[in-house]
């Protein structure tokens, strides 16, 4: 495939040695989970698979490769940004890493700035130090890349929802990189009861939450992002809801429990999508697919889904789109789909 638009998968460390060639031909970039972010500085050392990196960029060289630090839960973000001289030490940190590793840039997923639902500090003021950190970390690469010849990349996975543009300055952070990934995954799920699609792109008629990936893009847009700088997000995993009523085929009920992480994509295809008394449905509004068997919803991402993804992409000019996470589909129907989907 041409490199027109950006194909990124997310891979934690342990399964970096089991990624197949035929896949990684498949991706533009491809962003390494996670690294930390301990006393103001970017700690890889907790990373069993380095060697795995270098063979991945030796067998490769064309392949984009990010180290993504943070994640849900993942705490020192704000401690460090709220400094000049933890900014400048995390800065450095990066540039060490990118030293001892192939990689080509740095992706943050801070979750979330102002925010502290993950477990983690926050502050008012993260909303104006994220943009700071943000800068400090891009002169340094740029000053790097000067000295280098080259390139290195800043992203950032970004929360797909209003509450993560009220809390940073996105028209000032864009400036400062290359793309911004939006999370259009999990935008329900873990704090809803009531059952919806976790991935959809678009907002179906009769659902009290509005969010879905053409929401958030279109958030993104108005807050200041360019629209050729957002990435969306594809779900290689499901959420799930117990306790449904069996109206609607689910769809839209107030559930027992709220929806937690359900069946990655091997194992739904493998004992869930028309298996086991479950009917996999297809929403043409909202472009997704769900399933019921009468008392468990299961919203996820399918082939079907994500082409419709990839068209919106070409359609409205965006740069391109990501998954988390690559071991979630050993059938690799998904990135086939990614793939395909993609080209011209």
């Amino acid at each position: 495939m041409t490199k027109k638009y950006i194909a990124a998968g997310y891979a934690v460390d342990a399964v970096l040695p089991e990624m197949a060639r035929e896949d990684l031909l498949k991706l533009t970039h491809l962003n390494i989970a996670f690294g930390w972010v301990r006393n103001d500085e970017i700690s890889i050392a907790h990373l069993k698979n380095k060697d795995a990196i270098r063979s991945i960029k030796k067998e490769h060289p064309e392949l984009t490769i990010l180290l993504s630090v943070g994640g849900w839960g993942a705490g020192g973000f704000s401690e460090a940004a709220s400094t000049e001289e933890g900014r400048s030490s995390m800065a450095a940190s990066a540039l060490r890493v990118l030293d001892e590793l192939p990689f080509d840039g740095i992706d943050l997923d801070w979750e979330y700035p102002c925010y502290s639902e993950a477990g983690i500090a926050s502050s008012p003021d993260d909303k104006q130090n994220f943009t700071l950190l943000l800068k400090t970390i891009r002169e340094a690469l740029d000053a790097k890349g000067s000295k280098d010849g080259r390139h290195y990349l800043l992203t950032i996975a970004a929360g797909a929802d209003q509450y993560y543009v009220d809390g940073t300055e996105m028209d000032q952070v864009q400036q400062h990189l290359d793309f911004i990934q939006l999370m259009t995954y999990d935008m329900r799920g873990g704090f809803q009861t009531l059952t919806g699609h976790h991935t959809n792109l678009y907002t179906p008629t009769g659902d009290l939450f509005r969010i879905s990936v053409d929401a958030s893009v279109n958030m993104f847009v108005r807050a200041g992002v360019p629209k050729e700088k957002i990435v969306i997000g594809a779900a290689f995993y499901s959420r799930v809801w117990h306790e449904v009523p069996d109206l609607h085929n689910g769809l839209h009920q107030m559930a027992g429990s709220n929806g937690g992480y359900g069946p990655d994509f091997t194992e739904l295809s493998a004992n869930y999508v028309n298996r086991n008394g479950y009917v996999r449905y297809w929403d043409a509004e909202s472009c997704a697919p769900y399933l019921f068997n009468g008392s468990s919803f299961i919203s996820y991402d399918d082939e079907e889904s994500i082409r419709s993804k990839c068209d919106y992409i070409k359609a409205n000019g965006l740069a391109g789109i990501m998954f988390w996470e690559y071991s979630c589909d050993k059938t690799h129907r998904l990135l086939d789909a990614l793939y395909q989907g993609l080209q011209y």
